[in-house]
């Protein structure tokens, strides 16, 4: 599907695709029959068990100071894809797929923007035999009733921050959604891998790991802490759409720095890495 005009990486730029898109604040499609994708990946090792297919959406409203996808914040910077383009697209790979263990991860920007179209894909994934994840920020995890998130098996959940405060600065958005997604997906017995970026400087405090870590400790459907360290790889997508980015002399933390947050974790009662 190499000639697909939505089959980029996910970190090559991708600007007014679809300027007649709605509003990403306003979306409300009830029936899926179109997504807007920015683009989608083979061959991926770190979204998920296996090997993986993952499609990023466009649509987010968070609006991360570290996010090296500004370019998926809106539905207008997707490509127009059929839902049955898509399908046939996913169908292509689902027999390697299932051989290598994988299966399909639907990233974004933020999945849960699109939410009848990616419901539609997850259940076409499953119905061929494959692994599902979502990986989703939670703030939206209000809008994933109990149908959607039975053709999921797995969700990577990224928990920014768990000072209110710190949160808010990260993503210009409130914590509280996402701690209630964690605390439904805990009582659901779905499986969730936290992801936690580390930025140095921004939520790296160790009360703040800390109330994550005590937090996530005792639910059992957590298989996994992952700690992702910051990166500035996003930042020529921040330059080129003229917007600021704050983070520019941020940097990497440190392997002993990313010992420690591990370490805290691991103290705490979570398995992470």
């Amino acid at each position: 599907m190499a000639d697909e005009p939505w089959a980029h990486s996910r970190y090559d730029l991708r600007l007014a695709q679809s300027p007649d898109a709605p509003e990403t604040a306003e979306f409300n499609d009830q029936k899926g029959d179109f997504g807007w994708i920015h683009s989608y990946e083979t061959g991926s090792t770190v979204d998920g068990p296996g090997i993986r297919v993952t499609v990023f959406m466009s649509g987010c409203l968070l609006r991360c100071l570290y996010c090296h996808n500004p370019d998926t914040w809106h539905l207008k910077d997707g490509t127009s894809v059929p839902f049955e383009r898509a399908e046939r697209a996913l169908a292509s790979y689902a027999a390697p797929l299932r051989a290598m263990g994988g299966g399909l991860t639907i990233s974004g920007g933020e999945p849960l923007v699109q939410l009848h179209f990616t419901q539609r894909l997850f259940a076409s994934a499953k119905g061929m035999g494959l692994h599902t994840a979502l990986d989703t920020s939670g703030f939206l995890g209000a809008r994933a009733d109990d149908d959607y998130l039975r053709n999921v098996d797995l969700v990577l959940l990224d928990i920014k921050s768990w000072d209110p405060a710190t949160y808010r600065r990260t993503t210009g958005q409130d914590v509280k959604p996402t701690l209630r997604f964690a605390e439904r997906l805990a009582a659901l017995g779905k499986p969730v891998w936290v992801r936690f970026v580390l930025v140095p400087g921004l939520t790296d405090d160790p009360a703040n790991i800390e109330g994550i870590a005590r937090f996530v400790a005792p639910m059992s459907n957590v298989e996994w802490v992952e700690v992702l360290p910051f990166h500035q790889m996003g930042v020529f997508k921040w330059k080129t759409m003229g917007l600021q980015y704050e983070l520019l002399d941020t940097p990497t933390p440190s392997p002993d720095l990313v010992a420690r947050v591990i370490g805290q974790f691991r103290d705490a009662g979570c398995r992470a890495r």
